[in-house]
């Protein structure tokens, strides 16, 4: 059912008095908006730095867990047409193309109510947008407007519209929500606040993100093959590898790609995002079998795009007064379990629900610290095993290597998977984790907790 202005949930006793400002646009930024207003605020402004939604293409994992906050979101159907259900992924040897073992994927709708899908990420984000412009009475985005700082005491950021005079203009919030991504500046501001530095971290790993339309492939029976099957497909190497899967109806091959960052190497303080050589990538995968190498060498000229992997250590604290961070800007992660967007989402539907069960302004630094304790965990162990999935995924010791694809050919026995992302285990943490029923059946034993806590420090 598509989310309507009428149809939004009034329940949250502070709804029509806070004033709420999301710093980002992202997926993080538009879904805490589409769930504030969800759950009955009514003024959420979004201030986003790009000029619109500046999705590059690529596609995007849409496991169960995402599904489930997309459907509460009531933005499902607008991305529905998009998403293609895996049926199966294979992970296969970067050099002779065999398949080292494949995963059957129908026990994750039979285990976790919701298939496993693959979108492309502007389907995803045009459907957030698409919620937030239904939900316009009580979301405003402004687009191209920089946030230059925070004011903690007196809750307030620093905007700047792009070509506006002057220094800019403090806006006035009730509550502030960071959700502006690896280069945060709430988490920039909030860590100088404590007298430490901000210091995203290099992970020495660099992706190449590249999409195949059909027409391309429409001449190479085997590569045909590969875009018309419900499947995905990673092609694992020392150092690097290759996931690849259709997105869009079959009509697009996404391509993504996880390799030694050299184009960066020398310019550290240069943009996350550069247009790459076609050439230097070629060489990058030059060892990989030919069937990857016929998928890199369709990619026209002056279509690739190279990003730079970068993380952040666990932050000691997400909150600070009346101001909160989100999604990347606290937790970012690498890609290998396609769990940032999911982690992302998840934390905005915790937050409105939390600030939605106060019914006093005092209580907003309470509500913010108990999604905290709700997310932190669960998100920092995710990126653990995201970083834990690369390294068993890129070994280099030929013994090693050895040993960790056998454990691959053993999973039909019942083995592990040193595939994090298809690991039973690790797929019932991710995917049958309910994030709302768990801050439902948890808030009032955490608020007491917060409140008790608050009462003692204020003796």
């Amino acid at each position: 059912m598509t989310t309507t202005t009428s149809s939004m949930q009034t329940h949250a006793p502070l709804g029509s008095t806070l004033r709420i400002a999301i710093v980002g646009g992202g997926m993080g930024g538009l879904a805490t908006a589409l769930g504030l207003a969800r759950n009955g605020f009514t003024h959420i402004t979004v201030y986003e730095a790009a000029k619109d939604l500046g999705f590059v293409g690529a596609g995007i994992q849409v496991a169960p867990n995402l599904a489930r906050q997309l459907q509460r979101l009531g933005v499902w159907e607008h991305l529905a047409t998009d998403a293609v259900k895996l049926e199966s992924a294979d992970v296969r040897a970067c050099a002779s193309n065999e398949v080292l073992v494949r995963v059957p994927l129908a026990h994750v709708t039979e285990r976790y109510g919701q298939p496993h899908r693959v979108a492309h990420r502007s389907a995803l984000a045009n459907a957030l947008f698409q919620g937030c412009r239904e939900a316009a009475s009580y979301v405003t985005v402004h687009f191209n407007t920089n946030v230059l700082d925070v004011d903690f005491g007196d809750p307030r950021i620093l905007v700047k519209e792009r070509g506006e005079p002057g220094n800019g203009r403090w806006v006035k919030a009730d509550i502030i929500i960071g959700a502006d991504g690896i280069k945060s500046v709430i988490r920039k501001q909030m860590l100088a606040k404590h007298g430490e530095e901000d210091r995203a971290q290099d992970t020495g790993q660099a992706s190449y993100r590249i999409m195949l339309n059909r027409t391309q492939m429409q001449d190479d029976p085997e590569l045909l093959a590969l875009v018309d099957a419900n499947s995905s497909f990673r092609w694992i190497g020392p150092r690097r590898h290759v996931i690849a899967y259709p997105i869009s109806d079959h009509t697009i091959f996404n391509i993504s790609t996880t390799q030694p960052d050299i184009n960066f190497a020398a310019a550290p303080t240069a943009t996350y995002t550069t247009r790459a050589d076609k050439q230097a990538m070629l060489n990058v995968f030059q060892d990989f079998c030919d069937v990857v190498q016929r998928m890199l060498k369709m990619v026209p000229e002056g279509e690739v795009c190279e990003w730079k992997l970068r993380v952040h250590s666990p932050l000691e604290t997400w909150v600070e007064g009346k101001v909160v961070l989100l999604g990347d800007a606290c937790h970012p992660t690498l890609p290998h379990l396609g769990q940032g967007a999911s982690q992302a989402i998840e934390d905005a539907a915790v937050i409105s629900v939390v600030l939605s069960r106060i019914d006093d302004p005092a209580d907003i630094n309470i509500a913010l610290r108990i999604y905290q304790r709700l997310r932190k965990s669960r998100t920092e162990f995710l990126v653990s095993q995201a970083a834990a999935a690369g390294r068993a995924l890129h070994l280099t010791d030929p013994e090693a290597q050895a040993l960790r694809d056998e454990a691959f050919r053993q999973v039909a026995n019942g083995g592990p998977n040193p595939d994090k992302w298809l690991d039973r285990q690790v797929q019932d943490f991710v995917y049958g984790f309910d994030c709302v029923a768990d801050a439902e059946r948890q808030w009032v034993k955490l608020f007491a907790q917060e409140k008790s806590s608050a009462n003692e420090r204020s003796v």
